[in-house]
């Protein structure tokens, strides 16, 4: 059999002050390529360029990445605030819609950050801009210098912050063999209230929520708020999470002959 493909999302950025180009964090990437042994491809966040039904014609699961623009307030009946931008409204249009066309069609799915929260959106849920605003919950943006500017060594930025408790006898702690995991933080805009389809299997200490799955999908389809693609290499936590994606892909794929 040859190589499953994963669809990697893009994000939209404006390079120079005037090119607009696609681009998703090489990170992810390579952790697609290292532990799921899949083909990772970054396809546009752009609807005028990706169709979804060629895209999932084309690849055997899909990786929604986190970014640095939040998903636009007006997907769950609020406000936008500038305070709250960037945003990406073209990977909003490709990546809700896609969700729930993996989802109906089994194709494998895996959420992370604003990919988790673009999983709630796309059933019906909504999100707070800034959890560390809701009286009680911690700060869970990533680590900054007293000046203000984000910590220069990745390994602090991306070092486990918190932990989270796993519903017994729930996907993640099957996956994990263990009920609490400790993941790092780099996040503003989290969820509030759930979708229809979601059901929430990982809270942080401060009860924010941390870790999904759609109720009834046909296949993988898990969301974590945390970027478990910074260390699968090393993390066993986030290893266990690519080694199951990478299994129900490549289960993907043989089904359909790839």
């Amino acid at each position: 059999m040859k190589r499953p493909v994963v669809g990697v999302i893009g994000n939209r950025y404006i390079v120079e002050n005037r090119f607009a180009v696609q681009m998703t964090g090489e990170r992810n990437l390579a952790s697609i390529a290292s532990v799921t042994g899949a083909l990772p491809l970054i396809f546009a966040g752009e609807p005028n360029i990706t169709g979804i039904g060629d895209l999932l014609d084309a690849v055997d699961g899909i990786v929604l990445t986190g970014a640095r623009a939040n998903v636009h307030p007006s997907r769950f009946n609020t406000e936008p605030d500038t305070k709250h931008e960037p945003y990406d409204q073209d990977r909003d249009s490709v990546a809700l819609p896609l969700v729930e066309a993996c989802v109906a069609q089994g194709v494998p799915i895996f959420g992370i950050c604003r990919g988790f929260q673009e999983m709630n959106v796309a059933y019906g849920g909504t999100l707070h801009p800034e959890i560390r605003e809701i009286p009680g919950r911690m700060n869970h943006r990533m680590p900054r210098l007293e000046n203000g500017e984000i910590h220069p060594d990745p390994e602090v930025v991306f070092a486990d912050r918190h932990d989270v408790r796993l519903t017994p006898g729930g996907t993640f702690a099957g996956l994990f063999g263990r009920e609490t995991i400790r993941v790092n933080s780099l996040h503003g805009q989290g969820i509030l209230e759930t979708g229809t389809r979601v059901v929430v299997e990982g809270i942080a200490e401060d009860e924010t929520i941390e870790a999904i799955k759609i109720d009834g999908a046909k296949g993988f389809a898990l969301g974590v708020q945390w970027h478990a693609e910074y260390d699968p290499e090393t993390n066993p936590v986030n290893r266990a999470l690519f080694q199951a994606f990478g299994l129900a892909v490549r289960d993907y794929a043989r089904g359909r002959g790839s």
